[in-house]
């Protein structure tokens, strides 16, 4: 005869631990091929892998006891030399894959320059994540995480439930993302009443993202940071969390083409010292149509996450996770 046995509940300690243990493994798993140099796939899973253990630890730092080597700031930085890579190789891909087959001759020839700029850019960033790998900082950390995933300590409020904490560390950072100046981005305010401007003109779009293009990238790395957080404990929400996961990704996503698209625009003006319109006419066409479409796409979401329901029904949703949910 079987003898019943008591489920146990996760504690925010349990889930603490499988989250930074999870993201641990997936990060490491590619530094060989990153310090290879030989896939862009590798250095993208890493960076990536980076930056969700960062999120990890900084989501859980109040119920766990580490070292000082496990910080966000160490964590950050090499996320931050990861992801300078990073972008080089999706600038390459999105010229070569994006741009480059639109082009006439002529300027797919002017190109050239481009790309040479980018090799000799790249060597240099790569000599960067190659030292860093070799920095004593990033094998303190290393072997922080290995010695505390054998060893964990915890401070007293990670033997908490999961579900009595969880609208408190979520909360905080859904009030962060929906009150990021960024949304009133394009917006007047009638009689109390915030109103989407539609149907601007793409030169109207050109000049709005240049005034405040930084603000849209600043609410994308918000909406990347929840995304993150919220991706920790889908398993305790129902439909209606993973729907909002959804929404946040499309913001991140539409907003994240749009600052690829400006940053592309920057970088081809400084290495052909004059505005790209004088040396590339039709790739300088093709990404204000590229932004004009983002702006299309990032408007009814925009109009959505203003409006009071909307935010009242998230903060809901965070406000009930399911019950019962046990180990």
């Amino acid at each position: 005869m079987k003898l019943a046995t008591q489920p146990t509940v996760k504690t925010l300690g349990d889930y603490a631990y499988q989250a930074i243990q999870k993201h641990v493994k997936k990060t490491w798993k590619w530094e060989k091929l990153v310090k290879k140099d030989e896939d862009p796939e590798a250095l993208h899973q890493m960076r990536v892998g980076m930056r969700r253990l960062r999120t990890a630890v900084t989501s859980f730092e109040l119920a766990l006891d580490m070292p000082k080597p496990i910080s966000d700031k160490n964590i950050g930085k090499i996320a931050r030399r990861l992801g300078n890579l990073r972008d080089l190789d999706v600038l390459k891909e999105s010229l070569e894959n994006n741009y480059q087959p639109n082009l006439p001759r002529k300027e797919q020839e002017s190109l050239r320059i481009a790309f040479a700029a980018l090799a000799k850019q790249r060597e240099d960033v790569l000599s960067s994540v190659q030292k860093t790998f070799k920095d004593e900082f990033y094998k303190s950390l290393k072997d922080a995480l290995e010695k505390w995933l054998d060893k964990p300590s915890y401070q007293p409020l990670a033997s908490i439930p999961i579900q009595r904490v969880l609208p408190d560390l979520l909360l905080p950072e859904v009030s962060n993302f929906l009150l990021h100046p960024g949304w009133l981005i394009g917006t007047q305010l009638v009689e109390s009443e915030i109103k989407i401007q539609n149907n601007w003109e793409p030169e109207k779009i050109e000049q709005q993202l240049t005034k405040e293009g930084a603000i849209l990238h600043s609410l994308r790395k918000e909406a990347k940071r929840i995304r993150y957080q919220m991706e920790l404990f889908t398993d305790l929400y129902g439909e209606s969390y993973a729907a909002y996961m959804t929404e946040v990704k499309n913001i991140q996503e539409i907003l994240g083409t749009m600052q690829d698209s400006a940053v592309l625009t920057d970088w081809l003006t400084n290495v052909f010292k004059s505005e790209i319109k004088t040396e590339l006419p039709t790739l300088a066409t093709l990404l204000t149509e590229n932004r004009y479409q983002s702006w299309q796409q990032w408007q009814p979401l925009q109009e959505r996450y203003l409006k009071t329901e909307t935010r009242h029904s998230l903060h809901l949703t965070i406000l009930h996770p399911l019950s019962g949910v046990i180990n």
